[in-house]
Formats: structure tokens, sequence, C-alpha cells
């Protein structure tokens, strides 16, 4: 490895300390910290070193097909690995990429075509940090002697009376606790997230300062591993019978058109239906073992209650069931784009669910129903994949 470079300057001991106070650790104490050659994790790792930590950078390759190799703002593979590697050299850290790929592929890229075919709004984000990242990563971290392990994510870990919370950004533009409502007890407990309490112009401006090439590199846009955006290229190609024709049909049963395969259509969707029947129709469920699109009016997007799959837990009760049966209150997301809206925990067609306060809109299996407190609104209590929904009307 060659001597470090010198970056430019210092950075502001202010900031320093915010990450002091985001790590909780002696200085010394070994993190790794995950580095996907963006700004944000390469800021990361950087404002750590000069903390005084003994950093250790880790970047997984997960993909390297085609254009998404040169994909601006994408992650994890072709120049963004060239990328994390060099700025580890100009920090002055030790760095190790490992090969995830077959993991990525089996873990996030197949379970997102599956998802499709089952008629679902698959989130790949919320599935890498839950599987790939937090777990796998995390294991590689502690086999390294880490103490913790940091990230880039917008999102704060605060010690409460019974442990580690998981709040959302000081950075509300910014927060990226949707996405990792999965994040277990166990995994924020070695888990660091130093910018959650910055905005972002001041870690751009951090990266300036540190002279870090990366500083006005574009943030990752869209899924990671879809080129140009059209997901339906991926799906096609590993799940090619997802393209098998079949009806749109209306909520009254009458046989509008056809359609070139489920994978196509998302809940809420208006466009692209080539079906006219006066007023404006709406994707409102899709039936994808009988291959069939189920259009309706705006109203029957509405949604008053759901059940949750695959959940996970970290609020104040012993559990999402303990808490369903208490019928705890909580502030529910149902959509990355979305603010928390009021509902109370139930049990719902003898599963764990959801009854909003009021009808919600456009509510889409697979996608996550993230949970926050009421009473601290900025706090995760955890929440689970959207597996059914009870319309409103």
């Amino acid at each position: 490895m060659n001597a470090p470079v010198v970056l430019a300057q210092a950075a502001p001991d202010d900031l320093l300390q915010v990450v002091r106070d985001a790590v909780r650790l002696p200085q010394g104490a070994r993190i790794v910290a995950a580095m996907s050659g963006g700004v944000d994790s390469t800021v990361t790792a950087a404002l750590l070193a000069r903390a005084g930590y003994d950093v250790v950078g880790v970047t997984l390759q997960l993909y390297d097909h085609g254009a998404a190799i040169q994909k601006k703002g994408a992650c994890c593979a072709g120049q963004d690995i060239h990328d994390a590697r060099m700025a580890a050299e100009a920090i002055g850290i030790p760095h190790y990429v490992l090969d995830y790929e077959s993991r990525f592929r089996e873990q996030v890229i197949e379970d997102f075509a599956d998802a499709y075919l089952r008629g679902e709004t698959p989130i790949p984000c919320v599935r890498c940090n839950q599987t790939v990242k937090f777990r796998d990563l995390l294991d590689v971290a502690r086999d390294l002697g880490a103490e913790a392990m940091a990230t880039g994510h917008y999102v704060r870990r605060e010690v409460g009376l019974f442990g580690p919370e998981l709040h959302r950004a000081a950075d509300p533009a910014r927060d990226q606790s949707y996405f990792l409502f999965a994040t277990t007890a166990e995994q924020l407990a070695f888990l660091r997230f130093p910018l959650g309490g910055l905005p972002k112009p001041a870690v751009r401006a951090a990266a300036l300062d540190l002279g870090l090439s990366v500083a006005d590199k574009p943030d990752s846009q869209d899924i990671c591993f879809v080129p140009e955006g059209r997901y339906t290229t991926v799906i096609d190609r590993l799940r090619p019978h997802g393209a098998e024709p079949g009806d749109i049909v209306h909520l009254d049963g009458r046989v509008l058109g056809r359609h070139e395969g489920v994978t196509r259509y998302t809940i809420g969707q208006r466009r692209g239906l080539n079906v006219a029947v006066g007023d404006p129709l709406f994707v409102v469920r899709i039936d994808a073992d009988a291959r069939q699109v189920i259009v309706g009016p705006r109203e029957a997007l509405l949604t008053n209650a759901l059940t949750l799959k695959e959940t996970n837990w970290i609020g104040d009760l012993p559990s999402l069931e303990a808490a369903c049966d208490a019928g705890r209150p909580v502030l529910a997301r149902v959509r990355s784009t979305r603010e928390p809206v009021p509902g109370r925990l139930a049990v719902v067609d003898g599963e764990p669910g959801l009854v909003f306060d009021g009808a919600e809109e456009g509510v889409a299996p697979g996608q996550a129903c993230v949970l926050y407190a009421p009473e601290a609104p900025t706090r995760v209590l955890g929440g689970g994949f959207i597996a059914r929904t009870v319309r409103a009307v």
C-alpha cells in the first residue's frame, strides 16, 4: 500500500465531537467502516479516523453487470469500488473488498424479481440492509476484532433507558429510517451512524475540507442494480414467465383489456393501462396467480387496515404481538416518500397488523410499514412488510 495522501486540513473540532457523541466508544477502539464509494460513507470513515479511532474500511462488491458498472449514482460496483479503495488510501486506513455477488443476487435481486411475480412492490434497499449489510457484514466486522461497525446512513442511534434506540435523522430531507426498520436490537447495539446528526451540506463541506476526491460525487439514485431505472429488464431476464399476458379486470368484474405481464404494474398506477371507460382508473389489486390486474376508481385505493409479515420490533413492549394485543398507538409510514400517519397496532384476521385512524391511499403489499412512537415521533419502533390490505370502501 502506498503512503497515505495528506488530507487538506483537519476536520473542525465540533464536527469530530458530533462523531464521538454518535460513536460512544473510547478513542483507539477499532471500528469497521462500510465504504460504498460514495461521499457519505467516505466522510464517515475519514471523520472516524480523524476522531482517533482505529478504522478499517470494508467494501462489498455486490454486482457487476453491463451498463450498471458505469451508471452514475450507483454503488458497490465498478467505479465505486475503485473510489472506495482510493479514499481509504487517502485517509490512511486498511481496506478490504469482499465479493458478495452471489449472496446479493440470491438475497436481494432474485427476491426482488420473485416479489413482483407475487404481485407485490418490493423494496430491495431494505432487503439489502436486512441481509447482506446488517447481517453478513456485521459478522465480518466482528471477525476483524471491531467493537462497532459504522455506516453513512442518515439515522440516529440514541441510548435510552433500556438500551440503544433507532431515531430519524436530524435532517428530515435525508432521513433513511424507513429503509432500516428491520435493524434488530442486537444489530443496533453494534452499529453506529456518525452522520445522523448532520445535515447533508455539512457532510459535503467536510468532504471538501478533508480533500476527498468524492466530494462532488452524485448521491446514489433509484435501485443500484437496475440499469437506467428499467426494473422490468432485470425481472424479464431472471423470471421471463412474469411477462405472460393476462386480463385487466374492473372491480365490477368487467374485462377491460389485456396486459403484458403483472410485473409491469404496481398498486396506485394510473398511466399505461391502455383502457378507457370514461372515468380515471387505477390499479387497486394484482392477482398474480390468476394473472389479473384489477382496476377501479381512486376511492378503491383507500385502505383502513393491513397485516404484516417478516416483522421486527425494537419498541418498549416485549414484542410486536404484545403491542398488537395492547392496541399500541403508533405513527405508521407506508411509503418512503410519505410522512407517518396515526394508527394503532392490532390483530387483523389473526395476524399482526395495523388499523389506521383514517383511510390511507395506495397501500401496496411488499412495501414496508414502519412504525414510530407518537410520544417520541423520531423513534423507530420497528415494522414489517405489508402482507395484505383491507379496503376502506
